[in-house]
């Protein structure tokens, strides 16, 4: 069965009957560092030119279409995604045969997807399972490989670190990690209290069947990535970058992105210390002397040079040694199990993508079959282990 529709006010009340909404640039002086000053020149520059740049139709392939949840409860989820500016906007349904055929998985499955004002990506889609396979990964902690999460941008991180500490208070399951202090673009140290600073205050949130990093900007905009919904409880964005971890050392599972699918790889193998960003000491549970490394994949209309044409919708990738100590739940990180569970990436030529897929590395790839809403798509293992969905759209 394949029975996809826009859901109207009517539906929209029978799964959800109440809504709640509540309702430049820095410029670093560093009187000591002319490399401090320069660098800050050309970052003010960059910030000036931002309203000159406009949108551009969708490549071969776009970011990363949807973060997916599996759940048996979608009115929660609903409710909860509401907060954070997103909306049911499609739903639809397959029989046990047709998920056997897309995800593998044979049980009867209806699809949800929830829009974020006018995004065409950072998407979330709730699959609604009749027999889940397991509770997914759950609350364990980040750093476990298969840990997939998705990052959000919002205006007001103590908000939901308020949040966060009352429902630690109610005795929820909740992992959080406050919003810390990270300085980023190389820039250079001002003056406290002098100058302007640039960076984020950077927290954690891991609930049951959500896995979420969130993060407030000082000092600097990027115009593509990320648009805050202002009417939100949440003040947030649509999804800015969705995440996955490995401790692969294999370069062939990261060149899949880049090479197979067309992604544009934006940063590559930067290092991460103990002695770096509190956040990432506290997300990914750093000991004393381990580091990580992160490669991220962009939509190619992104740019390696220019910052301000970065755009939302990125894949990042976190990558430990294979030495460092993990549990391995990538077994159940894919579709079937509850909690965030797959990743969906929109594509315009479907038949080519598969063509180009079958060739790879990849394993389980599926024939073009119609999803829940009825769009051409496929499925497939990345080299990494982590499966995927192409989605076919314009």
């Amino acid at each position: 069965m394949n029975d996809a529709t826009n859901l109207n006010s009517t539906m929209c009340g029978t799964l959800v009957r109440a809504r709640t909404r509540s309702s430049g640039a820095a410029t670093l002086t560093g009187m000591r560092s002319r490399r401090v000053a320069a660098a800050f020149a050309l970052f003010s520059m960059l910030l000036s030119v931002a309203p000159t740049l406009s949108a551009q139709p969708m490549g071969a392939i776009s970011g990363v279409f949807e973060g997916v949840i599996g759940t048996t409860d979608p009115v929660s989820l609903i409710q909860y995604y509401e907060q954070w500016g997103y909306r049911v906007g499609m739903i639809g349904e397959l029989s046990a045969a047709d998920s056997k055929l897309l995800y593998g998985v044979d049980s009867k499955v209806r699809g949800i997807r929830l829009q974020h004002g006018t995004a065409d990506h950072g998407l979330i889609r709730l699959l609604v399972w009749e027999k889940p396979l397991s509770d997914g990964v759950g609350m364990r902690p980040m750093r476990v490989e298969g840990s997939r999460w998705t990052a959000t941008m919002t205006a007001d991180a103590t908000l939901i670190g308020n949040h966060s500490e009352d429902a630690i208070t109610a005795k929820m399951p909740v992992r959080y990690v406050p919003p810390e202090w990270s300085r980023i673009y190389d820039l250079g140290r001002g003056r406290p209290f002098i100058d302007p600073v640039v960076g984020v205050r950077e927290g954690m949130l891991i609930q049951p069947l959500t896995r979420q990093i969130f993060f407030e900007r000082f000092g600097y905009s990027l115009p593509f990535y990320g648009r805050i919904d202002s009417t939100s409880h949440m003040k947030a964005s649509q999804v800015t970058h969705f995440g996955m971890l490995t401790r692969a050392d294999d370069k062939v599972a990261l060149r899949f992105y880049d090479e197979v699918l067309g992604l544009l790889r934006v940063r590559d193998d930067l290092v991460s210390l103990y002695a770096d960003a509190k956040a990432s000491r506290l997300i990914f549970d750093l000991n004393s002397g381990e580091s990580y490394y992160t490669t991220d994949f962009d939509e190619p209309r992104s740019s390696v040079t220019d910052l301000q044409a970065a755009r939302s919708g990125r894949l990042k990738i976190i990558r430990f040694a294979k030495q460092a100590p993990m549990e391995d739940v990538r077994n159940i990180s894919r579709a079937g199990h509850l909690g965030l569970s797959l990743y969906t990436l929109r594509v315009r030529d479907l038949t080519a993508y598969l063509a180009k897929v079958r060739a790879s590395t990849a394993t389980g790839v599926t024939a073009i079959v119609k999803n829940e809403f009825g769009e051409r798509s496929f499925s497939f293992t990345a080299p990494d282990g982590y499966m995927w969905t192409l989605v076919e759209g314009q």
